[in-house]
């Protein structure tokens, strides 16, 4: 797993969410240190810290790894998670909504 693009992923979502490192940190119960050696890359949170940085991000945890799964083999679904990296957590946000409005208009 790449620690470099975990950490710009998180920093990203952290942004996102309008939270400071130090905000971010003490949700977290961790240095603000650690937060930023997380962000850079140069560490890796441990899964409880993984699920808590999840948590108060408001993310998934598939949104933090999009970059380290593997492919479906499916050639649609590809295609729309390698959107999906590239788009903020707002983003995915809004187009799950839209999905989800496509799928119930589609099942009436």
């Amino acid at each position: 797993m790449d620690k470099v693009l975990l950490g710009s992923r998180i920093k990203t979502a952290r942004k996102d969410a309008g939270l400071t490192g130090e905000r971010l940190s003490e949700l977290c119960n961790i240095n603000a240190a650690y937060l930023r050696q997380i962000e850079c890359g140069a560490k890796m949170p441990s899964l409880p810290l993984f699920e808590s940085l999840c948590r108060q991000l408001g993310v998934s945890p598939s949104y933090l790894l999009a970059d380290a799964l593997p492919s479906s083999g499916s050639r649609d679904l590809d295609a729309l998670l390698e959107l999906c990296k590239n788009a903020s957590p707002q983003q995915i946000d809004l187009v799950a909504f839209m999905l989800d409005s496509f799928t119930q208009y589609l099942s009436k």
